[in-house]
């Protein structure tokens, strides 16, 4: 019989450096969909209240920004 040839090939062991590098890109792109899913809520919130207030028959529902006040 010969030697070596019948099972799978066993796997190399997994180096530390890769798996910090693997984690540091989860991180990241976790990161990334945490702070798409705040913008979303927020644009969310904004687009369902000016349909609340075109569902009430207002006419002026836009979003009036006030410059800051100088001291």
């Amino acid at each position: 019989m010969t030697e070596g040839g019948g099972g799978p090939a066993p796997e190399p062991p997994d180096d530390q450096r890769n798996r910090s590098v693997e984690n540091m890109v989860m991180l990241g792109f976790f990161v990334v969909l945490v702070a798409a899913g705040i913008w979303l809520l927020g644009t969310m919130a904004d687009v369902r209240k000016a349909q609340d207030c075109a569902a009430q028959g207002r006419r002026n529902c836009a979003t009036i920004e006030v410059p800051g006040r100088m001291q």
